[in-house]
Order: C-alpha cells, then sequence, then structure tokens
C-alpha cells in the first residue's frame, strides 16, 4: 500500500486539500477524490485533450500530470467556468451553436478556448483552430465549436465576462 500525500490547492477559487498516492494522476484526483468530473478521461496520452484543466492558467493535460504536482496552484475545471450558477459566454455559445453532442470532448475544448481567450481576447479563425488542435472530438463537426469560440470572443470584448454570462 502506497502512502498517500496531502496536497493543498485552489480549485475552482476554493481551497482544498486532498490525500493522493504518489502515482496517481491529476485527473483521478480530480475526479475520484475531489468529484469533479466535467473533465474526462479519454486516451490517458495527453492525445485527446478531453481531462484538460486550466493550472495558474496554463492549459494542461490533467492525465499526464501527478495530482501530487498540483500542490500549490491554481487549479480551473470546466465546473469553474460558470459563476453563481451562471454560464460563461464559451458555455452559452457551445449550447447555442450546438457545439457539441456525446460530451465527452467538450470539457477540453471549453478549456482550451478559455485558455486562448485569456490570452488572445480577439482570436481569428486560425487563432481559435491552433488553440484548438490539442483537442480531438469523434461526434461534431470543428467548424460549429471554432464558431462558437470566436461568437463567444466577440461576446465577451462586447459585454465583459460577468455581463456576458448574464444576458
Amino acid at each position: 500500500m502506497s502512502k498517500k500525500t496531502l496536497v493543498e490547492a485552489t480549485v475552482n477559487g476554493e481551497t482544498v486539500e486532498f490525500l493522493c498516492e504518489p502515482r496517481q494522476s491529476l485527473l483521478e484526483s480530480l475526479r475520484d477524490i475531489l468529484e469533479l468530473t466535467g473533465a474526462k478521461e479519454g486516451c490517458l496520452t495527453g492525445d485527446c485533450g478531453a481531462c484538460s484543466v486550466m493550472i495558474d492558467g496554463r492549459v494542461v493535460c490533467s492525465c499526464l500530470m501527478f495530482g501530487v504536482e498540483a500542490q500549490g496552484t491554481n487549479i480551473t475545471t470546466v465546473e469553474g467556468l460558470a459563476t453563481t450558477g451562471t454560464l460563461h459566454s464559451l458555455q452559452r455559445k457551445f449550447l447555442e451553436h450546438a457545439s457539441l453532442q456525446c460530451g465527452i470532448c467538450t470539457p477540453g475544448f471549453l478549456m482550451a478556448a478559455k485558455g486562448l481567450l485569456d490570452r488572445n481576447p480577439e482570436p481569428n479563425e486560425a487563432d481559435v483552430r491552433y488553440a484548438l488542435a490539442g483537442n480531438l472530438c469523434r461526434c461534431t463537426g470543428y467548424d460549429k465549436i471554432v464558431k462558437a469560440v470566436l461568437d463567444a470572443a466577440a461576446d465577451l470584448r462586447t459585454h465583459g465576462e460577468g455581463k456576458a454570462a448574464a444576458r
């Protein structure tokens, strides 16, 4: 039996502590210990992006990071995009553009898009496609996803994050 390690991190704005085994991935820690099941298990090799979360503002595949490596970090999962029960503009635009079907890839696309819009609030189509290149989808058309991200970017520029979500 492995000795578990205490990890303290900020997850979606809340300080949390959890015990995990040294070999346990951050994805497993988020899903199995913290019960944040938004990040999905896809490939477990970092190729599909379904498990993407943001660590200190940077998009990472949580299947490739150990839970113990999250010590002291600021983690944002797809559950942290909505604020006070109001969907983030990206979430709303994904719904409006029908940019999802089965939902396995959706959290990863949302987190990759959030990372892009945090860095570049005025992306063009090529910027969006490049930022989403690490995410794979088997069900929907990528065009709907790209259009949703571009629409969300315009919405956020016009209304800001809080106001865009409240409309």
